[in-house]
């Protein structure tokens, strides 16, 4: 699984910025004002071969007792919970501050590995005499950057992931077992992970709790059904019904993350008696991105009358519309309903993703999409789709060539996918098309 690093400071140190650097992104909202960022936000980053998720976090003040600051504590609090090293950002040009030996107090008491970095340290003169000070906190070497140029990044990127220990990757990916499928249950808490995959398993193997949160970590569990071996992963732990009653937020999106990223196969469980929120459109929009295969749900089906049944399946309609490739299921893990069904549609999931395409259909399909309806001319030029192969699989894509290809607008893309989802029934993963445009040989001619 992808390693975790959280970013925590004080207010207006640079950790949105850093943030920013490290994902690649403009993700987080950056402005020279204190207190601007206060919820947890997530992203992806990659150096070299490792990839690794960041965390940005508020400013942090971790004896905050009251208002939205106690929030914004909580929030950094459940970010170094779930981080494998903690980025403790100081301001190289401010100095020292009583509220950066609160939080190093913090952070030490806690024992986790942390990296010290000295933002804003660009054009300094004497650095290392003006970092000195910063030994004070008692969390070693101080390691200045600029997280605005970009100076020091890498390094302190590769600090970070030192202690971590990770295998390479192509090692990593070489020790899976294809015979098995990893199934990830994923969902906003309370929907009933837990409760399905005990009743699939036919044990309290999980910790089932009217509490949302119940769970924390994303745990795996052996399964086997009709001759397929499969590995559930719930995207949260086990933990004894005493210890669930904490003051730090209990739902752990990056363990769903890490989970969705780790499983071949994703059930995306939805609540009936809630319909679909922004959580878990922002859940299915994660899959959709990390490109897994997907089945959807509708949990507690059997506890809803026909009114709230329409109101559920409309807002699937509007704001899931995006997965429309998936299969739609309505069940309920309580009463044993309608999970045969789930089963068929996880496998044919499965079999979609790693589908083989033959490149001499692939083309024929593609040329015969061409014939049906031209691409539109634009401007001076009118696409010309010559072939088509195949790129990768899970999720499959589909490489086409040609000339000027890059000016097929989006929605001769979707009517192309179309095409090839009905042919190689392309049903619960989704379906990348690449367009690669050929070289010009005379290009270089013109420049003589």
């Amino acid at each position: 699984m992808k390693p975790v690093l959280a970013l925590v400071g004080r207010p207006n140190v640079g950790k949105s910025t850093l943030f920013n650097r490290l994902t690649k992104s403009r993700d987080a909202i950056v402005a020279d004002f204190a207190g601007l960022t206060r919820d947890r936000h997530y992203g992806n980053g990659k150096q070299g071969k490792h990839e690794y998720i960041v965390i940005d976090t508020g400013g942090f003040e971790p004896d905050a007792s009251s208002g939205i600051y106690k929030e914004m504590a909580k929030q950094t609090q459940q970010a170094v919970a779930e981080a494998d090293v903690v980025i403790f950002v100081v301001d190289a040009r401010g100095g020292i501050s009583s509220q950066d030996h609160d939080i190093a107090k913090y952070l030490r008491r806690l024992g986790k590995p942390c990296v010290l970095a000295a933002n804003k340290a660009e054009g300094m003169q004497e650095g290392r005499a003006q970092l000195i000070e910063f030994f004070e906190l008692g969390l070693g070497e101080v390691y200045p950057i600029s997280a605005s140029h970009g100076q020091g990044i890498r390094d302190l990127v590769d600090l970070a992931l030192d202690p971590l220990n990770l295998p390479d990757p192509e090692e990593d990916d070489g020790s899976l077992d294809a015979g098995i499928i990893k199934l990830a249950v994923a969902g906003r808490p309370n929907v009933g992970k837990s409760t399905l995959i005990n009743t699939w398993l036919g044990e309290e193997r999980l910790v089932a709790f009217d509490l949302p949160g119940t769970t924390r970590d994303a745990i795996s569990v052996p399964f086997e059904r009709d001759g397929q071996q499969f590995e559930l992963i719930d995207t949260a732990g086990l933990r004894r019904k005493g210890q669930v009653f904490e003051a730090i937020e209990k739902f752990s999106v990056v363990k769903t993350l890490q989970a969705i990223e780790s499983a071949n196969v994703v059930l995306l469980l939805l609540d009936a008696t809630q319909g679909v929120t922004d959580q878990d459109a922002h859940i299915a929009g994660y899959i959709l991105e990390s490109g897994r295969a997907v089945v959807l749900a509708v949990n507690k089906w059997d506890t809803v009358d026909d009114y709230q049944r329409q109101l559920v399946q409309r807002s699937i309609e509007t704001r899931l519309t995006f997965l429309k490739f998936a299969s739609l299921h309505f069940i309920s893990a309580k009463k044993r309903q309608g999970l045969g069904p789930v089963w068929a549609s996880i496998i044919q999931a499965h079999k979609a993703a790693n589908c083989k395409m033959s490149t001499p259909i692939l083309t024929r399909l593609l040329l015969e999409a061409v014939q049906f309806q031209t691409p539109k001319r634009s401007g001076m030029f009118r696409p010309k789709l010559r072939y088509a192969h195949q790129g990768g699989m899970n999720p499959p894509v589909i490489v086409i060539h040609g000339n000027s290809l890059d000016h097929v607008p989006e929605s001769y893309k979707r009517f192309l996918e179309g095409r090839f989802r009905k042919e190689f029934d392309l049903v619960g993963t989704p379906l990348r098309i690449q367009m690669k445009t050929s070289r010009n040989p005379y290009a270089d001619n013109d420049q003589d």
